[in-house]
């Protein structure tokens, strides 16, 4: 029987997501929650201790549950192919080796041991050698000769197997491996599962990650196929909304040039506020492209991701544009840039990971003229407005007769 830890080395709103659904299927699926007591790190001195680790020696909680006769630990980030039952036939611990020399904790098998387990606790408290300080490097040297064991070949008769054992690169294909060719090229054992040991913020459950990482979709997938976005629709319907109405009201309250006093003697005590509305129109247009950025749920699924995104920054865009008078086009560059390198990225016709990422290269490299120029008209035309005061009416005009003034 599948058994599921909770996984620390994730985001936290993956991880409630996954306890609420296995709540929800506890009596469909017979799933179980096991709650356990965070287990103290002793490594956290360690110069390269990353904060993100901090709580991953939960994952030896896995060795407590002897009710089962096998456990397949897992984390989130992933992705399962097909099915891997034969895993269930492992001896008593299996990993990976994703790296050629530290086999890897994204899945392993284990045979539950209340003795392993408590002699697990106290290599923690005697300080046990521990490389980076999370479970991957303890676990690698609380088993130091993973390596030189026979690879696992589950038995025809579905036996269980004693010992430990390598599992095939099959079962822990590093997604890396992906992008280089833009297709699976695993030589030993079969293709049946993904892994995304990347960058934090690249982790496929985030809508950004793709089309940056391709395989982001297959992700998503799978989560549409479980878990599903109910908790998050709500949120992504008041945005749009938002979004929609900020650009009718800013359309319509686009104020008409005609009725402006314009004053074209321009006075050196408006000099500081001219310098600081360029200051103001600028940072709006960075905040226009940033804002809905931060807004949008981060696991949404991409595409909707994408395009509230764009729906919010051409929204947000409109309101500069209407605030300082300025020219459509040159504001909205980014924005069809930003537009323009999705479908670059996410065209599907590239035949490996370097043509791919030389095409985004180049992409950029001819966009960046644009984006430059865009900027200048941008300024040029804030400061054809702040010469003829369209934001400044004559703040002194005088009401006093015309004979009165030509005594000045």
């Amino acid at each position: 029987m599948r058994k599921k830890l909770e996984d620390l080395n994730d985001p936290y709103s993956i991880e409630l997501r996954w306890l609420q659904l296995t709540v929800k299927r506890k009596e469909e699926d017979g799933v179980k929650v096991v709650t356990v007591e965070n287990l103290k790190n002793p490594y956290e001195k360690q110069g390269n201790f990353n904060s993100r680790f901090k709580l991953t020696l939960n994952k030896l909680y896995a060795w407590s549950l002897v009710a089962y006769d096998r456990v397949v630990m897992l984390d989130s980030d992933n992705i399962f192919l097909q099915r891997t039952d034969e895993l269930f036939q492992c001896g008593q611990f299996c990993a990976v080796f994703i790296n050629p020399c530290i086999f890897h904790t994204g899945l392993f098998v284990l045979q539950p041991s209340m003795d392993v387990f408590k002699d697990m606790l106290h290599e923690l408290v005697i300080g046990r050698e521990n490389p980076d300080g999370a479970d991957q490097g303890f676990l690698a040297s609380y088993f130091p000769d993973l390596l030189d064991q026979p690879m696992f070949h589950p038995p025809v008769n579905g036996t269980k197997l004693d010992g430990t054992y390598r599992l095939p690169l099959g079962y822990q294909m590093d997604a890396s491996y992906y992008y280089l060719s833009l297709r699976w090229r695993i030589p030993c054992g079969p293709n049946s599962v993904i892994t995304f040991p990347s960058a934090p913020w690249l982790k496929p459950w985030y809508w950004w990650s793709w089309p940056v990482l391709p395989l982001g979709l297959s992700w998503h997938e799978q989560r549409r196929n479980t878990i599903g976005y109910g908790s998050e629709v709500p949120v992504i319907l008041i945005q749009s909304v938002m979004y929609i109405g900020i650009m009718a009201l800013t359309r319509l309250a686009r104020p008409s040039l005609s009725k402006l006093c314009y004053n074209r003697r321009p006075e050196k005590s408006f000099a500081f506020v001219h310098s600081m509305l360029k200051v103001a129109a600028t940072w709006s247009i960075l905040a226009a492209y940033t804002v809905p950025f931060f807004l949008i749920p981060r696991t949404v699924h991409p595409l909707v991701g994408w395009s509230l995104y764009m729906l919010g920054a051409s929204a947000l865009a409109s309101v500069v544009i209407n605030a300082f008078l300025l020219p459509a086009l040159p504001v909205l560059t980014p924005w069809l840039g930003i537009l323009g390198a999705l479908f670059v990225m996410a065209s599907p016709w590239y035949s490996n990971g370097v043509v791919r990422a030389l095409a985004v290269f180049a992409y950029a490299f001819c966009c960046a003229p644009f984006v430059w120029t865009s900027l200048m008209k941008v300024m040029a035309s804030v400061q054809v407005l702040l010469e003829r005061e369209a934001f400044f009416p004559r703040l002194v005009e005088s009401t006093q007769p015309p004979e009165f003034n030509k005594l000045y």
